[in-house]
């Protein structure tokens, strides 16, 4: 898999728009592009959605790409074990049923 720089890359380029191009849709410049295409700076969350659509991607995939790469960067650099990952699923599943439970008891 590659990373979301890469994904970024390959998705402009194949919309055939330079680094200038991409940046000034999304309201960033040709350097900040390149920084994040070659993984040395992280595209802010809040561009997700311009990017969904410039690319004409469901969001929830954009978003997938964008935060799997974020988490695991993070396991990487504070060298964790491969097993964060399972316990980090179990955790957003325990969250998920806390906010549907929440939820719930607004509505009574």
């Amino acid at each position: 898999m590659a990373s979301f720089g890469d994904f970024i890359k390959q998705e402009r380029e194949n919309h055939s728009w330079t680094q200038t191009d991409f940046g000034a849709k999304i309201g960033i410049n040709s350097s900040a592009i390149s920084r994040i295409e070659h993984g040395t700076k992280q595209l802010s969350a809040n561009k997700l959605p311009r990017i969904a659509e410039l690319f004409g991607l469901d969001i929830s995939k954009v978003k997938e790409l964008y935060y799997s790469d974020k988490f695991a960067r993070e396991v990487y650099k504070n060298d964790c074990p491969e097993t964060v990952f399972s316990v980090a699923e179990e955790t957003v599943k325990y969250l998920k049923t806390k906010r549907s439970s929440t939820k719930q008891v607004a509505v009574v």
